[in-house]
C-alpha cells in the first residue's frame, strides 16, 4: 500500500510486529514497525493509506510547504531578547504588548507607563490587559498581532508555556513594575535609527608622493597628532581647503601592511579613489561614533 503520515509518504515495505516477525497485515491494536517511509514522521502524526504514490507525494509536499510558512510565521514574532537585532533590520518600528497582572491597578499601572515610552520615532501599543494567569488564549493573540506577553504578579496556567514555545511568543514575567519598564526600555533602545557624530582621530602631512602604476598615488605621510587607523574615514586638506573627502585604501609602515600607525611615526597610505594629493597637504583622520539614545 502507498500510506502518508504527517509530511512523509512512501510504500510499505515491510511491516514487524513487536516479536520481530514480519507481518503481511495489522489490524487495530496491533503495534507494528513500518518500513517504506521518505522520513521519520512526528510523534502524534496519524497514517492513512491512500490511493497512489503520486497522491501521497502531492499531500505530503503540500503539508510540508504549509509546514514551513507556519514556522517561519512564528520565528518571525517579536522576542524580547533578539528585538534590538530586528529592529535594527528594519523589520519593526512599533512594540505591541499583552498585559497580565493580579489586580486591575496594577493592569492601569503598568499600561500607563509602558505608553508613556513611546515617541515620535518609536511607539508601544499595549493591545490588551486583564487581571488573571497568562492563558492559552492570551498567546493566541499574542501570536496573531505578533505581540509579547508581560506578566506582573501572575503565572501561566497549565500548558501555556509550550503553547508560546510552539507559537514563537515571548512571555516576560515581572514582580516589580520598574523592572518591567527597564525590559521594554532596553528593547526599545533598537527602534530608534542610530545617530552618529565625527570623531577626529588623527592628523598627518603628507611629505613625500609617489606614482606607482597599476597602485595609484603614495602618500609618504609623517603623522602629527593622535593615530592613524586602517579602518577610518579621511578628508584631504590643501592650503586650510578640504578638497577631498573618502576611504583609505592601504596603510603601510614600510613594506608591511599595518592596522595603525600612531603619532611621530612615518607611514604610506594611499586614498580611495583619488590620486590628486600633493606635498604639503594634510590629511585628517576620524571615525562616525554612534551615539547612545537615552529613553
Amino acid at each position: 500500500n502507498d500510506i502518508i503520515c504527517g509530511t512523509s509518504y512512501g510504500r510499505v515495505k515491510a511491516l514487524i510486529n513487536d516479536a520481530g516477525a514480519r507481518v503481511k497485515e495489522a489490524g487495530p491494536a496491533s503495534p507494528v514497525m513500518v518500513l517504506g517511509l521518505n522520513e521519520v514522521p512526528k510523534v502524534g502524526d496519524k497514517m492513512a493509506v491512500v490511493e497512489s504514490a503520486k497522491f501521497a507525494r502531492y499531500v505530503g509536499e503540500l503539508r510540508m510547504k504549509r509546514e514551513r510558512e507556519e514556522r517561519l510565521s512564528r520565528e518571525n514574532h517579536i522576542k524580547l531578547a533578539d528585538l534590538f537585532k530586528r529592529v535594527t533590520e528594519g523589520a519593526a518600528k512599533e512594540l505591541n504588548i499583552i498585559i497580565k497582572a493580579d489586580v486591575q491597578g496594577s493592569c492601569g499601572a503598568l499600561k500607563d507607563a509602558l505608553e508613556r515610552l513611546s515617541t515620535d520615532e518609536v511607539k508601544v501599543n499595549v493591545i490588551h490587559t486583564a487581571v488573571g494567569g497568562i492563558t492559552e488564549a492570551d498567546v493566541n493573540l499574542a501570536s496573531a498581532s505578533n505581540a509579547i506577553i508581560i506578566g506582573f504578579h501572575v503565572r501561566t496556567m497549565t500548558g501555556v508555556d509550550e503553547a508560546a514555545k510552539q507559537e514563537g511568543v515571548d512571555i516576560q514575567i515581572f514582580r516589580i513594575i520598574y523592572d518591567a519598564i527597564d525590559a521594554v526600555k532596553l528593547a526599545l533602545k533598537g527602534l530608534y535609527d542610530p545617530e552618529y557624530q565625527e570623531e577626529n582621530i588623527g592628523k598627518a602631512e603628507v611629505r613625500k608622493v609617489y606614482k606607482v602604476s597599476g597602485v595609484g598615488t603614495i602618500c609618504g605621510s609623517y603623522v602629527i597628532s593622535g593615530v592613524v587607523s586602517r579602518q577610518c574615514l579621511v578628508r584631504v586638506f590643501r592650503d586650510n581647503i578640504e578638497i577631498y573627502e573618502g576611504k583609505l585604501a592601504s596603510l603601510k609602515r614600510f613594506k608591511d601592511d599595518v592596522k595603525e600607525v600612531k603619532e611621530g611615526y612615518e607611514c604610506g597610505l594611499c586614498v580611495e579613489n583619488y590620486n590628486d594629493v600633493k606635498e604639503n597637504d594634510v590629511l585628517e583622520f576620524y571615525r562616525m561614533k554612534e551615539i547612545e539614545r537615552e529613553i
